[in-house]
């Protein structure tokens, strides 16, 4: 086999200022600002502003509902990748997406500072359920734009990273920043001004680059792919449709249940409303299973017929119409992503789904008892937890991302892969210090200075630095460990399918984490919060194993391409 020559290699320090001054990257700070604000507008803060209205915690419940938008996003991803908006297409087949959408969340942020939550709630949740449906929306084109339009300049790398940082600063804006500016001038205003940042960000978007190939007038790329289904060595229309057959009912059913609990919550009197969180841990990882698990398998058996020549078209056929060319559409939305994904990686499959649901599965479960943890078991006070994770822990995770963005150009992606995961599970062990008093975490505070430096602040204290300093070095560790993790999901997936593709690997996370609260929890009332600990150390370092074993693949297949020695920030997103 012939061997590619070896590219001279650039300084990282290069790589990386090559693309901190690429406008992709601007932009992608921009757009990761712009999806994490809305998050945390209606997911966190809106709950501050009912509280304030005295409107009722049954009545607040069906504010929950929103969080399933984000949860279940990949439902709708096929539409965001097969199909087009008249007009808006001349954006490009992202923004005719990402624009729209964040103008709309804008509006809808103005519309809701216009309304008395109390008196006009039924108005004030249908919005707010519109905008956590647009947002979850621009999420999943975001991501793919993120994709489509890395290069050797502006990296997967880099951009992901870039990404995460524009959205921990608005989780920050958004949430802390935004209660203390609602104290300050009251929450109509506030909502009011992050309308307007909004509808400023996707006035701005407008000028966003398109991918390379997206010409932002036709979508002949899509109907090419459709075409092709028809050329000889293709899969048979007769098998194909069966498989959509299949995977279009488990698809069906899964939007349909979500659908019926939807419906269930809004009409229903309150005493009669099925409860949101049964709902996600019980019925959530079923849905995973219809809409991921079993299509996958599907796709496996098509690729595996593909390979083997059974069930192939001999000669061209002729061209689809009328129901031939809606099913062939459909396949290409539905089925086509995952059968392209199956066949690219064959069995290596099984490893990148391990790697999947273990890597981030200490903060999936986890995040949900730490304030448990802080404000229960330790004792401290909702202003110190304010302090030490919403502030100082935020600045901890942007600088990690920093460090993580700068690893990944200088050591390479799944270098910084393994090393972020490794730290952040053993984080885990200093918050096994803390649930038995400590000490360690407090010698260590005091040793650096770091004791006498907070408690020189108003309100400052020794116990308060030691809860820092834990979540300062967990955040740290958090923050290489996403920005590496983020680029490696970015660059398994094809840009033909990004948003498909992307959706569906990112929501297994939900499956870890539903099926994990319950038990942890379970865990944590029978043992103490030091076991739990513990165990999520070993499960943290049993994902490094698979890390490991997924570095061999990929220099393997490297290898097998005749990729030698790729230079620092190399590394596109597969086609």
């Amino acid at each position: 086999m012939a061997e590619v020559a070896q590219k001279p290699r650039k300084s990282s320090w290069r790589v990386l200022g090559m693309a901190l001054r690429n406008r992709k990257t601007g932009f992608m700070l921009l757009f990761g600002f712009a999806s994490g604000l809305p998050f945390a507008l209606f997911l966190g803060t809106l709950f501050a502003w009912l509280t304030e209205a005295e409107v009722d915690l049954e009545t607040m419940g069906i504010f929950s509902l929103i969080g399933l938008a984000y949860a279940f996003q990949f439902l709708w991803s096929p539409l965001i990748d097969k199909v087009d908006i008249p007009v808006l297409r001349r954006l490009g087949k992202r923004k005719q997406w990402i624009v729209p959408m964040q103008l709309l969340l804008g509006g809808i942020l103005v519309t809701l500072a216009l309304l008395e939550p109390r008196t006009q709630l039924g108005w004030f949740s249908l919005l707010a359920g519109i905008g956590a449906f647009a947002s979850a929306t621009q999420d999943i084109a975001i991501n793919a734009w993120r994709i489509d339009v890395a290069d050797d300049k502006a990296t997967i790398d880099i951009l992901s990273t870039v990404y995460q940082m524009g959205y921990r600063l608005s989780s920050l804006v958004g949430g802390a920043l935004g209660l203390i500016i609602a104290a300050r001038i009251g929450w109509p205003q506030t909502y009011m001004m992050m309308g307007f940042i909004l509808v400023f960000a996707g006035a701005v978007g407008l000028f966003a680059p398109n991918a390379d190939n997206d010409a932002g007038q036709t979508s002949a790329h899509g109907d090419d792919q459709v075409r092709a289904l028809r050329f000889a060595g293709e899969l048979s229309p007769t098998i194909r449709n069966r498989a959509l057959g299949i995977v279009g009912l488990l698809w069906a059913g899964a939007i349909g249940v979500v659908m019926t609990f939807m419906i269930q919550s809004m009409t229903n009197a309150p005493e009669d409303r099925p409860n949101p969180t049964d709902f996600t841990l019980n019925v959530g990882p079923w849905i995973i299973v219809a809409t991921i698990v079993l299509p996958a398998l599907v796709a496996g058996w098509l690729a595996a017929k593909k390979r083997d020549g059974t069930y192939l078209l001999q000669q061209d056929a002729p061209p689809a119409s009328g129901s031939d060319y809606a099913l062939d559409h459909l396949y290409r939305a539905l089925v086509l992503p995952l059968v392209e994904f199956v066949g690219r990686m064959g069995w290596s499959l099984v490893l990148i789904l391990a790697v999947v649901l273990t890597y981030r599965i200490c903060d999936a479960i986890w995040g949900t008892f730490a304030y448990p943890f802080y404000l229960g078991e330790l004792q401290y006070t909702n202003d110190e937890v304010a302090v030490a994770s919403k502030f100082f822990g935020v600045g901890a995770i942007v600088l990690g991302l920093a460090v993580g963005g700068w690893m990944l150009t200088a050591l390479g992606r799944m270098f910084t892969l393994m090393l972020g995961g490794l730290l952040a599970a053993l984080t885990n062990l200093l918050y096994a210090d803390l649930a038995i008093g400590g000490a360690n975490m407090q010698a260590l505070s005091d040793f650096i200075g770091f004791s006498a430096l907070v408690e020189s602040f108003p309100g400052g204290s020794a116990k308060l630095a030691r809860l820092m300093i834990t979540i300062g070095f967990e955040n740290l560790a958090i923050g290489v460990a996403g920005a590496a993790y983020i680029a490696w999901l970015s660059s398994i997936v094809s840009k033909q399918f990004s948003a498909v593709q992307y959706a569906l690997l990112s929501s297994l996370t939900l499956l870890v984490g539903t099926l994990g609260r319950g038990a942890l929890g379970e865990m944590i009332e029978n043992q103490g919060y030091y076991d739990v600990f513990i165990l999520t150390t070993f499960i943290g370092l049993g994902a490094m194993v698979l890390v490991g074993f997924e570095w061999i693949r990929e220099s393997r297949s490297k290898a097998a391409a005749g990729i030698i020695a790729p230079e620092a920030g190399e590394g596109l997103p597969a086609e």
